[in-house]
Protein backbone atom coordinates (compact mmCIF):
# COMPACT_ATOMS: atom_id res chain seq x y z
CA UNK A 1 0.00 0.00 0.00
CA UNK A 2 1.59 3.38 -0.59
CA UNK A 3 2.32 5.82 1.65
CA UNK A 4 2.77 9.67 2.08
CA UNK A 5 5.69 11.63 3.11
CA UNK A 6 4.21 11.24 6.45
CA UNK A 7 4.29 7.45 6.75
CA UNK A 8 0.43 7.62 6.34
CA UNK A 9 -1.42 4.93 4.32
CA UNK A 10 -2.97 6.33 0.68
CA UNK A 11 -4.93 5.35 -1.64
CA UNK A 12 -3.53 4.71 -5.43
CA UNK A 13 -2.72 6.99 -7.68
CA UNK A 14 -4.64 8.15 -10.66
CA UNK A 15 -1.67 9.09 -13.09
CA UNK A 16 -3.08 8.65 -16.16
CA UNK A 17 -6.85 9.14 -15.52
CA UNK A 18 -8.58 11.76 -16.23
CA UNK A 19 -12.72 13.11 -14.94
CA UNK A 20 -14.75 11.51 -17.97
CA UNK A 21 -17.62 14.13 -19.55
CA UNK A 22 -20.82 13.55 -18.50
CA UNK A 23 -22.62 10.64 -20.05
CA UNK A 24 -23.68 12.62 -23.62
CA UNK A 25 -27.82 12.46 -24.56
CA UNK A 26 -27.32 10.34 -27.37
CA UNK A 27 -28.59 6.37 -28.57
CA UNK A 28 -27.31 3.30 -27.41
CA UNK A 29 -28.48 0.13 -29.39
CA UNK A 30 -27.62 -3.60 -28.45
CA UNK A 31 -29.24 -6.84 -30.58
CA UNK A 32 -32.82 -6.37 -28.66
CA UNK A 33 -33.14 -3.01 -27.34
CA UNK A 34 -32.47 0.39 -28.11
CA UNK A 35 -31.80 3.58 -25.38
CA UNK A 36 -33.27 6.91 -26.41
CA UNK A 37 -32.52 9.92 -24.77
CA UNK A 38 -35.84 10.70 -23.31
CA UNK A 39 -38.15 12.90 -24.61
CA UNK A 40 -41.04 13.26 -22.19
CA UNK A 41 -43.69 15.02 -24.46
CA UNK A 42 -43.26 12.47 -27.27
CA UNK A 43 -42.63 8.89 -24.91
CA UNK A 44 -44.77 9.82 -22.02
CA UNK A 45 -48.22 8.93 -24.22
CA UNK A 46 -46.82 5.68 -25.57
CA UNK A 47 -45.45 4.96 -22.36
CA UNK A 48 -48.73 5.31 -20.15
CA UNK A 49 -49.80 3.28 -23.17
CA UNK A 50 -46.72 0.14 -22.22
CA UNK A 51 -48.06 0.33 -18.25
CA UNK A 52 -51.52 -0.06 -18.69
CA UNK A 53 -51.68 -3.29 -17.46
CA UNK A 54 -48.83 -3.01 -15.17
CA UNK A 55 -50.12 -3.64 -11.44
CA UNK A 56 -49.94 -0.39 -9.01
CA UNK A 57 -47.39 -2.41 -6.75
CA UNK A 58 -44.82 -1.89 -9.74
CA UNK A 59 -44.49 1.57 -8.54
CA UNK A 60 -43.75 1.27 -4.80
CA UNK A 61 -40.06 1.71 -4.44
CA UNK A 62 -40.30 4.55 -7.09
CA UNK A 63 -40.28 8.21 -6.04
CA UNK A 64 -43.09 8.69 -8.18
CA UNK A 65 -46.27 6.70 -9.75
CA UNK A 66 -48.58 4.98 -10.17
CA UNK A 67 -49.61 7.99 -12.93
CA UNK A 68 -53.00 8.41 -12.88
CA UNK A 69 -53.23 9.55 -16.46
CA UNK A 70 -50.84 10.70 -19.66
CA UNK A 71 -50.06 14.02 -18.32
CA UNK A 72 -49.51 13.05 -14.93
CA UNK A 73 -46.65 10.35 -16.16
CA UNK A 74 -45.13 13.30 -18.74
CA UNK A 75 -44.90 15.60 -15.43
CA UNK A 76 -43.18 12.93 -13.74
CA UNK A 77 -40.92 12.17 -17.11
CA UNK A 78 -40.08 15.81 -17.28
CA UNK A 79 -38.77 16.51 -13.87
CA UNK A 80 -36.29 13.43 -14.06
CA UNK A 81 -34.99 14.53 -17.51
CA UNK A 82 -34.64 18.14 -15.26
CA UNK A 83 -31.38 17.81 -13.59
CA UNK A 84 -27.99 17.76 -15.43
CA UNK A 85 -27.24 14.76 -12.55
CA UNK A 86 -29.64 12.75 -14.04
CA UNK A 87 -29.64 11.38 -18.23
CA UNK A 88 -32.88 9.46 -18.49
CA UNK A 89 -33.29 6.85 -21.35
CA UNK A 90 -36.53 5.36 -22.81
CA UNK A 91 -36.43 1.94 -23.39
CA UNK A 92 -37.53 0.84 -26.90
CA UNK A 93 -37.89 -2.56 -28.25
CA UNK A 94 -39.42 -2.93 -31.88
CA UNK A 95 -40.01 1.00 -31.84
CA UNK A 96 -42.26 0.21 -29.29
CA UNK A 97 -41.54 2.43 -25.93
CA UNK A 98 -41.38 -0.78 -22.79
CA UNK A 99 -39.51 1.51 -19.91
CA UNK A 100 -37.42 3.52 -18.57
CA UNK A 101 -34.17 4.46 -16.23
CA UNK A 102 -31.47 6.63 -16.06
CA UNK A 103 -28.04 7.44 -15.15
CA UNK A 104 -28.61 9.28 -11.97
CA UNK A 105 -26.05 10.78 -9.07
CA UNK A 106 -23.70 11.50 -11.89
CA UNK A 107 -20.57 12.88 -10.32
CA UNK A 108 -18.20 13.01 -13.43
CA UNK A 109 -15.32 14.52 -11.56
CA UNK A 110 -14.84 11.31 -9.56
CA UNK A 111 -15.74 9.12 -12.20
CA UNK A 112 -18.84 7.92 -10.15
CA UNK A 113 -22.75 7.44 -11.37
CA UNK A 114 -25.87 5.65 -10.46
CA UNK A 115 -27.98 3.32 -12.51
CA UNK A 116 -31.54 3.98 -10.97
CA UNK A 117 -35.28 5.16 -11.98
CA UNK A 118 -35.54 2.11 -13.49
CA UNK A 119 -39.43 0.93 -14.12
CA UNK A 120 -39.69 -2.05 -16.84
CA UNK A 121 -43.19 -2.70 -18.17
CA UNK A 122 -44.82 -6.17 -18.26
CA UNK A 123 -43.55 -6.80 -21.78
CA UNK A 124 -39.84 -5.68 -20.80
CA UNK A 125 -39.65 -7.56 -17.46
CA UNK A 126 -37.62 -11.06 -17.81
CA UNK A 127 -36.32 -10.33 -21.16
CA UNK A 128 -33.20 -10.83 -22.70
CA UNK A 129 -33.83 -6.87 -23.87
CA UNK A 130 -34.36 -6.28 -20.34
CA UNK A 131 -30.99 -7.66 -19.17
CA UNK A 132 -29.28 -6.23 -22.15
CA UNK A 133 -30.78 -1.95 -21.42
CA UNK A 134 -28.71 -2.57 -18.18
CA UNK A 135 -25.80 -3.85 -19.33
CA UNK A 136 -25.51 -1.35 -22.14
CA UNK A 137 -25.66 1.22 -19.49
CA UNK A 138 -23.02 -0.26 -16.91
CA UNK A 139 -20.80 -0.90 -20.38
CA UNK A 140 -21.31 2.68 -22.05
CA UNK A 141 -20.27 4.48 -18.62
CA UNK A 142 -16.84 2.10 -18.00
CA UNK A 143 -16.23 2.57 -21.72
CA UNK A 144 -16.45 6.59 -21.58
CA UNK A 145 -13.94 6.17 -18.09
CA UNK A 146 -16.08 6.42 -15.40
CA UNK A 147 -14.54 4.32 -12.23
CA UNK A 148 -17.71 3.23 -10.74
CA UNK A 149 -21.17 2.50 -11.55
CA UNK A 150 -23.66 2.17 -8.41
CA UNK A 151 -27.09 0.37 -7.69
CA UNK A 152 -29.17 1.83 -4.90
CA UNK A 153 -32.62 0.57 -4.03
CA UNK A 154 -34.82 0.43 -0.81
CA UNK A 155 -33.44 -1.94 1.60
CA UNK A 156 -36.92 -3.98 1.48
CA UNK A 157 -37.00 -4.05 -2.30
CA UNK A 158 -35.90 -8.13 -2.67
CA UNK A 159 -36.40 -8.24 -6.79
CA UNK A 160 -34.09 -5.15 -7.12
CA UNK A 161 -31.39 -6.52 -4.66
CA UNK A 162 -31.48 -9.85 -6.56
CA UNK A 163 -30.71 -7.67 -10.06
CA UNK A 164 -28.19 -6.14 -8.43
CA UNK A 165 -26.25 -9.25 -7.37
CA UNK A 166 -27.38 -10.85 -11.05
CA UNK A 167 -25.64 -8.42 -12.91
CA UNK A 168 -22.37 -8.79 -10.58
CA UNK A 169 -22.57 -5.68 -8.64
CA UNK A 170 -21.30 -5.94 -5.20
CA UNK A 171 -23.19 -5.51 -2.29
CA UNK A 172 -21.73 -3.03 0.18
CA UNK A 173 -23.71 -2.01 3.11
CA UNK A 174 -27.06 -0.53 3.91
CA UNK A 175 -27.47 2.98 4.70
CA UNK A 176 -30.05 3.43 8.00
CA UNK A 177 -32.76 6.07 7.38
CA UNK A 178 -31.19 7.41 3.97
CA UNK A 179 -34.38 9.14 2.73
CA UNK A 180 -37.76 9.80 2.86
CA UNK A 181 -40.17 9.14 0.24
CA UNK A 182 -44.12 8.58 -0.34
CA UNK A 183 -44.50 9.53 3.12
CA UNK A 184 -42.23 6.76 4.36
CA UNK A 185 -38.85 5.84 6.12
CA UNK A 186 -35.80 4.16 3.63
CA UNK A 187 -33.38 2.43 4.39
CA UNK A 188 -31.02 2.48 1.37
CA UNK A 189 -29.50 -0.87 0.54
CA UNK A 190 -25.94 0.17 -2.08
CA UNK A 191 -24.15 -1.51 -4.25
CA UNK A 192 -21.48 -1.00 -6.92
CA UNK A 193 -19.02 -2.56 -9.73
CA UNK A 194 -15.47 -0.84 -10.01
CA UNK A 195 -13.75 -0.33 -13.43
CA UNK A 196 -11.39 -3.12 -12.39
CA UNK A 197 -14.14 -5.42 -11.84
CA UNK A 198 -15.85 -4.86 -15.28
CA UNK A 199 -13.84 -6.87 -17.63
CA UNK A 200 -14.56 -9.90 -16.53
CA UNK A 201 -18.26 -9.48 -15.53
CA UNK A 202 -18.24 -7.64 -19.08
CA UNK A 203 -16.98 -11.36 -20.44
CA UNK A 204 -20.17 -12.88 -18.07
CA UNK A 205 -22.08 -10.56 -19.68
CA UNK A 206 -21.31 -10.84 -23.43
CA UNK A 207 -21.51 -14.81 -23.26
CA UNK A 208 -25.16 -14.44 -21.72
CA UNK A 209 -26.26 -12.32 -24.41
CA UNK A 210 -24.73 -13.73 -27.18
CA UNK A 211 -27.20 -15.23 -29.33
CA UNK A 212 -25.76 -19.31 -29.29
CA UNK A 213 -27.44 -18.96 -25.43
CA UNK A 214 -30.90 -19.01 -26.49
CA UNK A 215 -32.90 -21.97 -28.37
CA UNK A 216 -35.25 -21.22 -31.33
CA UNK A 217 -37.72 -20.33 -28.91
CA UNK A 218 -35.73 -17.51 -27.26
CA UNK A 219 -34.92 -19.08 -23.78
CA UNK A 220 -31.72 -18.91 -22.10
CA UNK A 221 -29.35 -22.23 -22.70
CA UNK A 222 -27.34 -20.73 -19.58
CA UNK A 223 -27.71 -18.13 -16.88
CA UNK A 224 -25.87 -15.02 -16.46
CA UNK A 225 -23.12 -16.55 -14.49
CA UNK A 226 -21.52 -12.51 -13.61
CA UNK A 227 -19.04 -13.44 -10.13
CA UNK A 228 -21.10 -11.24 -8.00
CA UNK A 229 -20.50 -11.06 -4.62
CA UNK A 230 -22.97 -10.32 -1.46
Amino acid sequence: MPTNEFHQPIGPSLVGWSPPPVPPATELAGRTVRLAPMHPPTDAPRLFNAFTDAPDSLWTYLAFGPCVDEHALEQALAALCDSPERRPFTVMVDDLPVGFLAYIRIAAEHGVLEIGSLAFSPALQRTTAATETVSLLISNAFDQGYRRVEWKCDDLNAPSRAAALRFGFRYEGTFRNAITYKGRSRDTAWFSITDDEWPALRAAHDAWLAPDNFDADGRQLTRLNAPCRD
